[in-house]
C-alpha cells in the first residue's frame, strides 16, 4: 500500500503536474558534468524553473544571499570563457549562469558573513540548480576556476557581489561515465576525526 511519502515522491518517469520529474536519488546519482552541448536553443522556461527551485537552498538566516545572472550573449559568453582561462565549452553552451554572493544580505553577520555564510548559501542553491537542471532534462557543470576581477568587470557586478561559480548548460551532447568516489569510511567519521 503507498502512503504519503511514496506517492508523494517524485518518480523517473513519470509526467507529473506537466513536467517530467525523477526521484530525488537517481538525480543524485545521475547527474554528471557535462562540457558538450547540442548546437541548440534552452527555452527560458526551464531554466526559470530551476533557478526558482535553487532558491529554496537553506540558506543563513533565511538571508538568500545569492544571485544568479543568466547570460546568452555570445560576446559575454566568449568573455567569460577567456576570463575562465580559455575553457572554451564556456562559450559553446547556449546558456551560462553565473552563481554570485551577494554579501549585502549577509552583512548584519558581519565578516563572517561575507566571507563564509554568502558562499556557503550560494553553494546550497548551486546545488539545488544542478540538481533541477537535471530533472529537467539539461546538463551542466560547475566551472570554479576564473579570473574573479575578469567575471566582475564582464557582468557589471555591484562592489557587493562575488562571483562563486560559472555553469555552461544545454542539452547534454556526451554521457560521461560515473567517477570514482571514495569509499564511505574515508570520508565519515563518528564522534570525532
Amino acid at each position: 500500500m503507498e502512503g504519503p511519502a511514496t506517492t508523494a515522491k517524485a518518480r523517473v518517469g513519470v509526467r507529473e503536474g506537466g513536467r517530467w520529474s525523477m526521484e530525488l536519488e537517481q538525480a543524485i546519482r545521475g547527474r554528471r558534468s557535462v562540457r558538450a552541448f547540442e548546437d541548440r536553443d534552452v527555452p527560458r522556461e526551464p531554466i526559470d524553473k530551476a533557478l526558482e527551485l535553487a532558491s529554496w537552498a537553506p540558506s543563513a538566516g533565511n538571508l538568500q544571499s545569492r544571485d544568479f545572472v543568466v547570460v546568452r550573449n555570445e560576446e559575454t559568453k566568449e568573455a567569460l570563457a577567456v576570463a575562465a582561462g580559455g575553457q572554451d565549452f564556456v562559450a559553446e553552451a547556449p546558456v551560462v549562469i553565473v552563481a554570485v554572493a551577494n554579501m549585502e544580505r549577509v552583512m548584519h553577520y558581519g565578516k563572517r558573513g561575507r566571507e563564509l555564510y554568502a558562499i556557503q548559501d550560494s553553494a546550497a542553491a548551486l546545488q539545488n540548480l544542478l540538481l533541477a537542471l537535471h530533472s529537467e532534462g539539461l546538463a551542466a557543470t560547475w566551472v570554479g576556476a576564473f579570473n574573479e576581477a575578469q567575471v566582475i568587470r564582464i557582468l557589471g557586478l555591484p562592489v557587493h557581489a562575488k562571483p562563486v561559480a560559472i555553469l555552461p548548460v544545454g542539452y547534454p551532447a556526451e554521457s560521461p561515465a560515473p567517477r570514482d568516489h571514495l569509499p564511505f569510511g574515508e570520508y565519515v567519521h563518528d564522534e570525532k576525526w
